[in-house]
């Protein structure tokens, strides 16, 4: 018997399926990278690779293997980087070159591993780069008194 797999599951075996298949389909684009000799040079590539596919399906809500405006807009404000409507739409444009309204796979890995420094490939890695920092201190701020108020 099989199950059928759709969004009206929430979570459970069905989810656990989709996530699967949707590592896998990530898996065999990252091997096509691999193989093509335009980043035969590219330094540490398997593991970029499987960085931008753990980040790529953190951000694809929908688990239909894109990324859509309103999962651009929770990725943007998870980093911290609120942005408007217009701005997540040139984005998009940006990454696609304006021929689709979602960022596939390809697309986010051409952008991340591509010259061009778009708008998210900038965004990402400031946020990469700000995980390697020093972690924010824990617990409640000190105290402070009246004097030393601005």
């Amino acid at each position: 018997m099989s199950v059928a797999l759709s969004n009206r599951f929430q979570g459970g075996k069905a989810f656990g399926l989709l996530k699967a298949r949707q590592e896998k389909r990530l898996e065999e684009i990252n091997r096509e990278f691999l193989c093509d000799q335009k980043y035969s040079d590219e330094e540490n590539l398997p593991e970029k690779l499987a960085a931008f596919k753990e980040k790529y399906m953190e951000f694809d809500l929908n688990n239909e293997g894109e990324i859509d405006l309103m999962s651009l807009k929770r990725m943007m404000e998870k980093l911290g980087v609120p942005k408007t409507h217009l701005e997540m739409k040139k984005m998009i444009s940006e990454v696609t070159g304006g021929v689709s309204d979602t960022i596939s796979y390809r697309d986010f890995v051409n952008m991340m591993l591509g010259k061009r420094s778009a708008v998210l490939k900038l965004v990402m890695m400031f946020e990469g780069k700000a995980n390697e920092s020093s972690p924010k201190p824990a617990g409640p701020p000190p105290e402070r008194d009246i004097a030393s108020l601005p």
